[in-house]
């Protein structure tokens, strides 16, 4: 397998290689998606023929497993490629009898498959997740984590970050070992806060329901 980058994933516990920044960009996604158990880089090869005669093989990008949902049910496997837009449409008729037999090979063992593109990768939550990732395995002085959980606790409403770091933080030197305690508990999905939407100091920010509990 040739890759151009590796994906370093705790998620699978081992270093998967990517052939392309989109294909990278999604394993971020799918590191983040706690519905997701685990992935796979170029997971199957798939033989079919062209008009009946020529065998040909195709490799898909991603096979996605998923954890079983609240009431029980665990979501098919989904066997996907990851493409940009512009490229599949350029390259169409190269692409559709390797796509057909990938779907099909997927319906054969139970499968989904799907076509990912930037249109759903390349969003406000990826760029959010990029920047949250620099913080997920950083350590920050537990005593600060503390300070803020304690503070959010006996908050009776969802508090902006920046109100946050006013009623925390006296100092410019205190702001700065506040603010990476503060983004790796929302890394670590100790706080919530909306990442549908650019992250900055006009972010509510709210504990989790886990640890209220």
């Amino acid at each position: 397998m040739s890759s151009t980058g590796v994906f370093s994933s705790q998620k699978n516990g081992r270093s998967l290689g990517c052939e392309s920044l989109l294909e990278r960009d999604l394993m971020i996604l799918l590191e983040f998606d706690d519905t997701v158990e685990r992935f796979e880089e170029q997971p199957v090869k798939i033989s079919f023929r062209i008009n009946g005669k020529s065998r040909r093989s195709y490799v898909p990008d991603i096979l996605i497993h998923y954890l079983p949902s609240p009431t029980g049910e665990t979501p098919h496997p989904v066997l996907g490629e990851v493409k940009h837009t512009d490229h599949l449409k350029k390259h169409r008729a190269k692409y559709k009898p390797k796509f057909e037999a990938a779907a099909r090979y997927a319906e054969e063992h139970g499968w989904e498959w799907r076509i990912f593109t930037q249109k759903e990768i390349r969003t406000p939550y990826l760029d959010n997740l990029k920047f949250l990732r620099e913080y997920h395995s950083s350590d920050p002085d537990i005593a600060l984590q503390h300070e803020v959980i304690s503070y959010l606790q006996n908050a009776r409403s969802p508090v902006t970050v920046e109100s946050l770091l006013n009623k925390l933080c006296s100092t410019d030197d205190r702001t700065l070992r506040i603010s990476p305690a503060i983004w790796h508990l929302v890394a670590t999905k100790c706080i919530v806060t909306n990442l549908q939407k650019p992250l900055g100091i006009k972010n509510k920010l709210s504990l989790s329901k886990e640890v209220i509990s």
